[in-house]
């Protein structure tokens, strides 16, 4: 079951494109954290949602961007420098975080084993550890509401 708005955020460490950690709660100790959850990097949809934050970042005001995909950090090292994306992208590599906020894939609507692999997702995170936005899209070719998550930010400010 997905997160749901008031409920605490469980705290993870997950690895970015550079290799390097990156914790939840720590991340919180500078503001409002945006979760951006997606299935692959270079697919068409992924592609058009990080370069859509991308190009209106300011809109986010001083929420910290976080798109974050079972993609090897690797992949998303390229896939980021290909798009010359200004956030940090995560590696889930094992669905466990995707599954703690439930946007993870868990039966296979394909031939393909999709299991681990995460769901389009949003999540605002306050100060506070709280949920304040979640939104989980079952349909992988919807964009999450972005405008939704900009008021949600602004309305932490």
């Amino acid at each position: 079951m997905a997160l749901q708005t008031g409920d605490a955020a469980p705290d993870f460490t997950l690895y970015d494109s550079e290799t390097q950690p990156f914790t939840l709660t720590d991340a919180l100790d500078d503001g409002p954290v945006a979760l951006l959850f997606f299935p692959g990097a270079f697919t068409s949809v992924c592609t058009n949602e990080l370069n859509t934050v991308a190009n209106d970042l300011e809109s986010y005001g001083d929420a910290q961007i976080v798109g974050i995909s079972t993609d090897s950090p690797f992949a998303l090292g390229e896939f980021k420098k290909v798009h010359d994306l200004p956030f940090r992208l995560l590696s889930d590599h094992d669905a466990e975080v995707s599954a703690a906020f439930g946007a993870k894939y868990s039966n296979d609507f394909t031939p393909m084993k999709l299991d681990r692999i995460s769901k389009r997702a949003a999540f605002v995170i306050g100060r506070d550890g709280r949920v304040r936005y979640a939104e989980v899209l079952e349909n992988a070719g919807d964009m999450p509401d972005l405008d939704a998550v900009q008021k949600t930010i602004a309305d932490l400010g």
